[in-house]
């Protein structure tokens, strides 16, 4: 059992839609990762998609809306739903996820997620 301080994570890494495991937590991954851009619209069959937003701001694209997501707010994709998050400037984000989800949904594009 460790504190695990996040702003020390991110500063590990520079690059965007680069999740990095930080700790496990049953049988989810928790992940630190910094947004900027637009990542592609994606969807998880499996699980629902956590986010939380530690610093900045992001939106989530569905396919008929779009919702800001600021810093200390969270949103839950369901499973099933296609979604995209985009930041216009870089945004710093918490993930929690089943251990081995992709984070694009496939395995074929997903980005891998280094341990820090």
């Amino acid at each position: 059992m460790q504190t695990i301080n996040l702003a020390a994570k991110l500063a590990q890494f520079n690059t965007h839609w680069d999740p990095h495991v930080v700790a496990d937590y049953n049988e989810n991954e928790v992940m630190v990762v910094k947004f900027q851009g637009e990542f592609p619209f994606h969807l998880h069959e499996d699980t629902d998609d956590f986010f939380l937003v530690l610093e900045g701001e992001m939106v989530m694209d569905l396919e008929t809306e779009s919702h800001p997501v600021k810093a200390g707010e969270l949103f839950i994709v369901p499973k099933g739903v296609t979604h995209r998050p985009r930041a216009d400037a870089e945004c710093k984000v918490l993930l929690i996820e089943p251990k081995g989800v992709p984070n694009t949904g496939d395995p074929a594009t997903a980005a891998p997620k280094p341990r820090i």
